[in-house]
């Protein structure tokens, strides 16, 4: 009796119904699993069926239903139905795919520093007298018989057969 002349007097009807409606359409999106979590978790009292010991296996597939798809994915298939299990199952697949994620990230911009943007593969393959593309840079002399001032498609040499 108490309880619910607390109810009616601090959450109105209206508050509690917009509360439940804010559970049962509750998603993961950017939140971290425990900040999902809490947030379930308190939510979950304004539906009093989820906090019954019959509604585990319910309360698991709800929670389940709301993880971002790459933890749901992970811990989909395990089928976990104790609810402090899912949830410290799911934070440390959440964990584990922020750490790789950021991992990767730092990296990837580590070696967009280290890049040079004009010349993406450096000067290591540089000899002398060669450029980038391995070829040696022209002198001027004509390549076929190795005089100046003409080009091998005009070399006065003919061409022996």
């Amino acid at each position: 009796m108490f309880k619910r002349e607390f109810w009616v007097k601090y959450f109105p009807a209206d508050v509690r119904n917009k509360k439940v409606v804010e559970f049962l359409e509750l998603k993961q999106g950017n939140m971290t699993v425990a900040e999902y979590a809490a947030k379930f978790e308190s939510l979950s009292a304004f539906s009093p069926y989820y906090n019954t010991p019959e509604a585990e296996y319910d309360k698991c597939v709800k929670f389940e239903s709301g993880l971002r798809p790459e933890v749901k994915h992970l811990i989909g298939f395990s089928e976990i139905r104790d609810f402090p299990t899912l949830v410290n199952k799911s934070r440390i697949c959440d964990e584990d795919g922020r750490a790789k994620s950021n991992y990767y990230k730092a990296v990837n911009d580590n070696k967009r520093k280290g890049q040079d943007r004009a010349k993406p593969y450096g000067d290591k393959n540089k000899k002398n007298g060669e450029s980038s593309g391995g070829r040696r840079k022209s002198s001027g002399n004509c390549y076929k018989c190795g005089e100046t001032g003409h080009k091998i498609a005009e070399c006065p040499q003919k061409v022996r057969a």
